[in-house]
């Protein structure tokens, strides 16, 4: 009996990713853009800091005084997260905070805009500092596509931020 040839054969490239090519991401993003517009409506005033503009400490990257962009509206999903409470040498302190989840291509394809730490934004008549940042959620577990920023924010004292 003569050897048969073998028809299975090892590919020379592993095959692309199931379920996630350029347009299952982009039905993801038309998907969330209108869930965020329109069904769940919240929004925000974006105050994005000037880097040109604002004179920054050479080492430490403090400012005394930070100069503003015009604010941007952003349609995004605000998660309260209650007060918190904190004690120092001169008593108790009790500021409010929320996390405010941007969605990230919306954020910057669409809207070119950057989020950093120490911008503020305005939501439900108060001022909120952002403190922290992060990645949390991934599209289809690809780590190479990250869809929302989540932003930690803590209200801001009377008389730290002035809008005008």
């Amino acid at each position: 009996m003569a050897k048969k040839k073998n028809k299975w054969t090892q590919p020379e490239a592993p095959p692309p990713p199931l379920f996630t090519g350029q347009k299952e991401k982009d039905l993801v993003k038309q998907v969330n853009d209108e869930l965020i517009e329109r069904v769940i409506g919240q929004a925000i005033i974006y105050y994005p800091i000037s880097i040109e503009h604002t004179n920054f400490h050479p080492l430490y990257g403090e400012a005394l005084r930070k100069t503003f962009l015009p604010p941007i509206h952003i349609h995004v999903l605000v998660t309260w997260e209650g007060y918190k409470t904190s004690t120092n040498n001169y008593g108790i302190d009790r500021r409010p905070s929320i996390t405010v989840h941007f969605h990230k291509r919306r954020l910057v394809e669409d809207q070119d805009v950057f989020v950093h730490e120490g911008d503020f934004v305005y939501y439900d008549s108060s001022f909120f500092e952002i403190v922290s940042l992060a990645e949390p959620k991934l599209i289809f577990g690809d780590p190479n596509s990250t869809m929302e920023i989540a932003a930690k924010c803590i209200k801001a004292r009377d008389g730290v931020f002035d809008a005008k």
